[in-house]
Order: structure tokens, then C-alpha cells, then sequence
């Protein structure tokens, strides 16, 4: 420690270190975190070094002697706020204003955080207000989501590095994550290996030294001066048989807290041109300030019930935690605000559809549903039959139906749908069925006319919009609506939706545009819910009173996801494929094994089969090691498949909407034998006739994807074939693919894909119109299950959080709707 200076200059410099220290513990809670090691140890250390320079001083030594018998960490909160106030006032006393004629002593930025904003400003501001942070940088961060002050509390690290262990330089071990404190003894600028600029040091302890070299840093040689303490955390390697730290984080010992160094250490997400360690600061800063001003919106009877944190506490362990156990605490209470404001958000809007409106209750036509049903080449499963009866006891209530039907590829939804629309027609209703695609769109309207009434009515080139189902004793209408009719053929069939001459309506997202009426709409559907917005839902709803609602989703949804995802609606599973569907066989292979894959297809074309080939990417990257569709396609057609060129296909989401159609409908009419695509097909076309299925890049997809992907063959009586390619698959990729090769069931993998790669992008996250999560993950099941339990019990109490305990959550509440909005009006 720097010694003090003569006896005569009031020693303040000699105590102003350890003024700050203890402000610092003050700013910080009383938490025993300002320095390493705890308070405790610095005193005494402090003392020891200061001891020869107040032997003369009685004042003084009183005051060592009682931070010497201190004790502070065996202290409570409270004592050691009362003991840290008086040591405080002492010191003011010993080395105040007036002695020796010094002037008043001004606090510095690190000793107590002044505002880093402009005067005026609140958590809705701008981060452009927070000091050092310019427009330029500004929309740096924007592109990481952050833009407010708000948002940048809210900005969390992706991991934390462990530089807490600090160890002597002689203990130090190769390939660990260490910490130590040292002396630099000599710093330069050099030029290393081709031309490398770096800067190159060496620094030591009382038990060695260590050669440290930063990599195209030569400009920190001006920083590190000679005798100078420094901390320095990294990792140790060997280079020409003696220890050297590359590249470590550093940070020059003086009296404040390390945010680089000598404790966890937040790694944010990035974007090119932030640095890192100005990120860490500019947080920093704004946690110190702003954190103990965020207002707690969950009810002090719900966090003490619960045993939760503060929210200003779980912010700042958030970022900078004291411990692993304070940043899983912080963790704990910060997911469970996330969990708890979406679980209140999906019931608010259960609620509101349920009981803020009257639907029309249908009649059961059981005979009408059991004629259909026996009219079936096939009965009915279990799963199917549970799933139906649900959906018709929804369609006989008084107020509108909410309810997800899941299902993977195969499991018999269609059939499930087509009876609730014909029960809607039964009762004198129309209903609408929505697609993501024209041609998914184009499948369901030949499947629905097949299964209500045969071919009774083939489809005509003049008309291809809409057809008869003489069937029954009143025929029914179906039409097709999607954006590529002539406008002609638009037009009328609009007029037929309005004045209720068709009585199912089957599109994509042209039902839901502006001139499209409907005269008495009583049911939506919409298949594969995670490809429309919330806002795309509620504006079908919005084309009749209150009609009921049923989404489907071929994707298997682990209970917890369907929770988070889908908590406004009722859940009804099927869980099982119709006998005699086809078992793909399933096999993984490495990129040598390449040849072996490329032998198969051709074989089955032979037999009259089609092939999938997907690709990962659209075109190569650099950053990127995996296989594009554009050159695959290329090479496929000249080097691999020439004699099949004519009759390959190329399919990517960078198409126009008509030339994938087009392909689309080509491979399905059997006019190609090989479809290259991106990952665009994974919800898409029934193509019975198609057997194998071939994914490059099988290492970069997850469980839930690639079983999709797999879904789309053994569609027919065929045996079918799953091949999955890799290059250089890791291990938890080779645990992935081996999991596919021996899993058949959705759900299982979807389970197993929660455990193995955590929350992730698992599909529409976003396009739900929910956040992305920060700090839960899909895998905290209990955790949800608490949040639902506390909402349920919340809204049963307090519904519209009208109780003056409940203000601060109804506007946390508002402002996360506000954001789910937001989100998926972006979609």
C-alpha cells in the first residue's frame, strides 16, 4: 500500500482509501462484498500497513484498534450498517474538513454514483441520456434490443466468467480460470510472429513472476506503468516452456470495485463495434444508479411468501453477483417475474375472451357427427376421439371457444377440424380455416372436400375456388381463398364469404384482409399456430362475434412451453399416429459417409419416390461452415445427380411467394424428384410419394426441428428414410442425432431437446407475441408451475389488480403487453 505522507498533511490521502472502501460496502447493501475477501481482511491488512504511521496519534489508534476487533462478517445486516456508520463518522472526525486547513473533501464518481443522465430523465428515457453513451453507440446497442434505461437494467449477461479464485503466482495452473494480484515490473509495446502489434509484461508477487502478452493491444504499454498493482484474470498457457497469460482481462488495483477482474464477470451479448469492457462499464454505472431506484412491483407479502429477492438487489446480483449462489438467487427472482407477468398476461386475455363475450352455443348433432365419422376409411384413434369430445363440449358453451389442438405430422388433426366445421355448418354457421402457405392451404381445401364429401365434386380449372358437397342433405359450399386468384375470382368469392352463399372458408393470410366479410362466422381455425401473430389471430376473430377458436400445431410442445406459449388456451393432446402409419428409419452419417447417402437416392428414385435434400443455409458464409442450398443445388445438378437435373427443384424463403408455390406444387405433382431446400419446408407440403429425406447440417438443427423435417416423409404405404449428414458434429450434436436414430415420439424429443440446448429460439417465441425470455428457461417447470398457481390465486382475489398493493404490478402488467404488441406487430 502507498505509504502516507509526512505528519502535517492531515493524512488524507492515508485514510481516503479506506473512507471509499467503506462507502463502497455502504452503496453496496452491507453485503461484506466491496473488496475480495471480504471486509474483514482488509481492515486487518490495512491497519498492519498504516500501524507505524499512528503511533503517535491516539485518536487514530483508538479507531484501529476498533477496526482491528470489528468482526464485520459474523455481523447482521443491521449491526453492521450501525457499525459502518460510526466507524464512518469517526473517520470524519480524525480527518475532517478543518484539519490542517484542508478543504472539504469532494466525492469522486467511484466513491458515490452521481447520475449518469441528464437532469429530468427516468427508466423510459433514452439510453442517448446516459453519460458516454452517444447516438453512435446508441444504435449499436439498439440492435441488441436496448434503448431505453430500462432496457439496459434489463440487458443481462450471457454467462459470467469465474475470475473470483485468486491465487499466488507460484499456485498458478495451466487451463484454469485465475485471478491474481501483481506488481507490474515492466510493460513495452513489441511486434510478435508476422507483424503482430501486442504489448508484453511481466509481473509478479512475493512467490513469482508471469509473462502476460495482450495481442494487438500495443497501446495498453502506455497504461500499465512500473510498480504499479494491477489485477489480471484469464486463462495460463505455455509458450516456450514458461507460463504466459494471453490476452486476459485486466484491471489496475485501486480503491474501487473490479468489474474486469477478480470476481464473476459478466459477459454480455455483442454486436460489432461494442467492446466489451466499455459495455461492462456503461452498465455498470447505470446498475450503481438506477437499480436501488427501480420500484418493486410484486407485492411484499408475495416475495416474502415466497422467499424472493428484492428486484434492485436481483438486479445487481444479476449483473455483478457476489457469489454463484447470489447470481442464482437473482436468477430465481428475475425468472419468476417473467414466468409470473406472462402467466397473468395469457389469463387476462383467457379471461377476457371467455367471459367479456358471448359466443353462440351450438347444438351436438351427434347423429350428424357419427354419419361423418362412420363415412371414414379409417376409425378414428383414442387420442382423436378424446380430443373431438373436448372440442364439441367447448362449441356447446355460451361463451367462445379458446382451445390448441397438438398433434404431430400424421397423428389425424385434419379429421378432428373437419368435423368441428361441420358441426359449425350444422348449426347454421360459417368457418374459416387458416394455412400459413397457399399450398398448405390448397392441401387442407382437396383434404376437406375428400373427407366431407368423396369426389362427389371434383375440382374444376373453371372454378378452383370453390366447390359443392352434395353429400349431406343440404350441400355444402367450400371455397379457396388465397392472394394468387385473379382479382375477378377474388372479388366473387368475397361477395359469396359476405352473403354467406360458402359456408367454409379455407385460405392463408388473405382471410384476414380488409374486404373480406363474413355474414355469420362461428368458427375459426388456424393450423400451425406458431406461424401467425397474435395480432394476425385476433384479427380473424375479429370477422364475426366472438366465434370460437381452434389452433392446431403439428410441433409436440413440452407441457411447460405450451404453458408459457399457449396459457390463454385450453389443451387437447393427440397422442398417438393412426395404426399402420410408417416408422421412418432414421440414420445418422459423417461427411465421409456422404457417398453412401448420395448412392440411396437415386435407388428410390428408380422405385418412382421423391427426395428431400435440406440445407442449413441459403447461400455460403464465411462465418458460417455449413452447406447453402443455392451452391448445393448447383452441385448436386452438375457433379452428383447429372442425369436428374431436369427433375430437381430448388426451394428457399428468399423466393417471391409464387416461384415457391410453383416449385412446391411441382414436387407434389410428382414433376420433380429432388427438392433442395432451406428449412422452409419444415412445415409445408404432403407429398405421399416422397421417401427419403436427406439434412445437411443435421448438427446446426434441433431435436423438435429435425423431427419435423422427418414428419414429411412415410406420409404414404412406402418405407421411408430419415438421412441426417454432419461434417464435424460435436459431442452434444452426436447425442442429438443418436437420439433421433433410436426416438420416435415428438414429445419425448421435445423433452429431451429442452434439456439438451435449454429456452433457445424453440419456434415463434417471438411471432406468439411473447418476449423472448432472459432469465427463465423452458426447463424451470416448477418454477412455472408456481408462477401459474400465484396468478391463478392473484386474479381470483383481485381480477382487474384494482387493490392499492397491485398498482405497481397492473402497470409492470400494462407495459409487458405494450411490449407483446410491439413484438408482434414487428412479425
Amino acid at each position: 500500500m502507498t505509504k502516507a505522507p509526512p505528519q502535517g498533511s492531515g493524512f488524507n490521502f492515508q485514510w481516503e482509501p479506506l473512507r471509499k472502501i467503506l462507502e463502497l460496502e455502504r452503496s453496496k447493501g452491507y453485503g461484506d462484498t466491496a473488496v475480495i475477501g471480504g471486509l474483514d481482511s482488509y481492515l486487518r491488512r490495512w491497519v498492519s500497513e498504516a500501524a507505524s504511521e499512528m503511533r503517535s496519534l491516539t485518536g487514530q489508534r483508538a479507531v484501529a484498534s476498533k477496526l482491528m476487533k470489528c468482526n464485520y462478517a459474523s455481523l447482521s445486516r443491521g449491526k453492521r450498517q450501525e457499525w459502518l456508520e460510526r466507524t464512518l463518522s469517526w473517520l470524519a472526525q480524525i480527518d475532517g474538513p478543518a484539519a490542517e486547513g484542508q478543504k472539504p473533501r469532494t466525492l469522486t464518481k467511484r466513491q458515490s454514483p452521481r447520475p449518469p443522465h441528464e437532469p429530468g430523465r427516468d427508466l423510459s428515457s433514452a439510453i442517448t441520456s446516459i453519460k458516454g453513451i452517444s447516438s453512435a453507440l446508441a444504435s449499436k446497442f439498439q440492435k441488441l434490443g436496448v434503448e431505453t434505461i430500462r432496457d439496459l437494467l434489463y440487458f443481462f449477461p450471457r454467462r459470467h466468467n469465474d475470475f473470483a479464485h485468486i491465487v499466488p503466482v507460484a499456485e498458478l495452473e495451466l487451463g484454469e480460470y485465475q485471478t491474481i494480484v501483481a506488481t507490474v515490473w515492466e510493460a513495452s509495446a513489441k511486434i510478435i510472429g508476422k507483424n503482430m502489434p501486442c504489448t508484453e509484461a511481466i509481473v509478479g508477487d512475493e512467490t513469482g513472476n508471469v509473462r502476460v502478452v495482450w495481442f494487438r493491444n500495443p497501446y495498453l504499454a502506455k497504461t500499465l506503468k512500473v510498480n504499479q498493482k494491477v489485477v489480471i484474470s484469464g486463462r495460463v498457457n505455455i509458450f516456450k516452456g514458461q507460463m504466459v497469460f494471453e490476452s486476459p482481462e485486466y484491471e489496475l488495483l485501486e480503491s474501487q470495485e473490479l468489474i474486469h477482474t477478480g470476481r464473476l464477470v459478466p459477459v454480455y451479448p455483442s454486436t460489432e463495434g461494442l467492446n466489451l469492457r466499455r459495455v461492462r462499464r456503461l452498465v455498470k454505472d447505470t446498475v450503481d444508479y438506477w437499480a436501488p431506484r427501480l420500484q418493486d412491483f410484486l407485492p411484499q407479502s408475495l416475495r416474502s411468501r415466497l422467499g424472493l429477492v428484492e428486484l434492485s438487489q436481483a438486479i445487481q446480483q444479476a449483473h455483478y453477483p457476489d457469489s454463484e449462489a447470489m447470481k442464482n438467487t437473482a436468477r430465481r427472482r428475475l425468472a419468476f417475474d417473467e414466468l409470473f407477468l406472462m402467466q397473468l398476461g395469457v389469463m387476462e386475455r383467457k379471461r377476457q375472451w371467455h367471459e367479456g363475450q358471448q359466443s353462440h352455443s351450438f347444438k351436438a348433432e351427434h347423429q350428424i357427427i357419427q354419419t361423418f365419422i362412420d363415412s371414414l376409411p379409417f376409425t378414428l384413434t383414442g387420442a382423436q376421439s378424446r380430443s373431438l369430445k373436448e372440442i364439441v363440449a367447448d362449441l356447446e358453451q355460451p361463451r367462445p371457444m379458446g382451445r390448441l389442438l397438438q398433434g404431430e405430422v400424421g397423428s389425424g388433426k385434419t379429421v378432428v377440424a373437419t368435423t368441428a366445421l361441420l358441426l359449425t355448418v350444422a348449426n347454421g354457421f360459417q368457418a374459416a380455416f387458416m394455412a400459413p402457405t397457399e399450398i398448405l392451404a390448397e392441401q387442407h381445401f382437396k383434404t376437406v372436400c375428400q373427407l366431407l364429401g368423396g369426389n362427389n365434386q371434383p375440382l374444376g380449372e373453371e372454378k378452383p375456388f370453390w366447390t359443392y358437397v352434395s353429400s349431406w342433405s343440404q350441400p355444402l359450399v367450400v371455397g379457396l381463398l388465397v392472394g394468387s386468384l385473379k382479382k375477378k375470382d377474388k372479388e366473387e368469392l368475397h361477395r359469396r364469404i359476405a352473403n354467406g352463399a360458402v359456408d367454409i372458408v379455407i385460405g392463408t393470410h388473405a382471410l384476414i384482409q380488409e374486404e373480406v366479410d363474413f355474414q355469420r362466422l362461428g368458427l375459426v381455425v388456424v393450423d400451425e399456430q406458431h406461424r401467425f401473430g397474435v395480432m394476425q389471430r385476433a384479427a380473424l376473430r375479429e370477422k364475426g362475434i366472438s366465434p370460437h377458436l381452434l389452433v392446431m400445431t403439428a410441433t409436440p410442445i413440452p407441457r411447460t412451453l405450451a404453458l408459457t406459449l399457449y396459457g390463454d388456451l385450453d389443451i387437447s393432446v393427440i397422442d398417438e399416429l393412426p395404426p399402420g402409419r410408417q416408422r421412418v428409419t432414421t440414420k445418422s452419417l459423417v461427411s465421409h459417409e456422404r457417398g453412401r447417402a448420395y448412392r440411396f437416392i437415386p435407388k428410390e428414385i428408380a422405385r418412382g419416390h421423391q427426395a428431400f435434400i435440406i440445407c442449413p443455409l441459403i447461400d455460403e458464409s464465411e462465418a458460417v461452415e455449413a452447406r447453402a442450398a443455392n451452391q448445393e443445388y448447383k452441385r448436386l445438378c452438375q457433379q452428383v445427380f447429372p442425369d436428374l437435373k431436369e427433375r430437381m427443384g430448388l426451394l428457399h424463403g428468399r423466393m417471391k411467394p409464387q416461384e415457391k408455390e410453383k416449385v412446391m406444387r411441382r414436387f407434389r405433382k410428382g414433376e420433380l424428384d429432388i427438392l433442395v431446400a432451406t428449412p422452409v419446408v419444415e412445415v409445408g407440403i404432403d407429398v405421399p410419394n416422397a421417401t427419403v429425406m436427406l439434412v445437411e447440417g443435421a448438427d446446426r438443427f434441433g431435436l423438435s426441428q429435425l423431427h419435423q423435417f422427418r414428419g414429411r416423409v412415410g406420409r404414404g404405404s412406402e418405407k421411408s428414410y430419415c438421412i441426417l449428414l454432419a461434417d464435424y458434429p460435436s459431442e452434444e450434436a452426436q447425442e442429438r442425432m443418436a437420439l433421433m436414430e433410436r426416438v420416435h415420439d415428438g414429445f419425448l424429443l421435445a423433452e429431451e431437446d429442452l434439456k439438451l440446448r435449454g429456452p433457445g429460439e424453440f419456434f415463434g417465441t417471438r411471432q406468439s407475441g411473447i418476449p423472448d425470455l432472459r432469465m427463465a428457461r423452458l426447463s424451470d417447470v416448477a418454477l412455472l408451475e408456481l408462477a401459474r398457481k400465484e396468478a391463478e390465486g392473484l386474479l381470483q382475489s383481485d381480477p382487474d389488480l384494482k387493490q392499492p398493493q397491485h398498482n405497481l404490478l397492473a402497470q409492470e402488467l400494462a407495459r409487458e403487453k405494450e411490449k407483446r404488441v410491439v413484438v408482434a406487430e414487428s412479425n
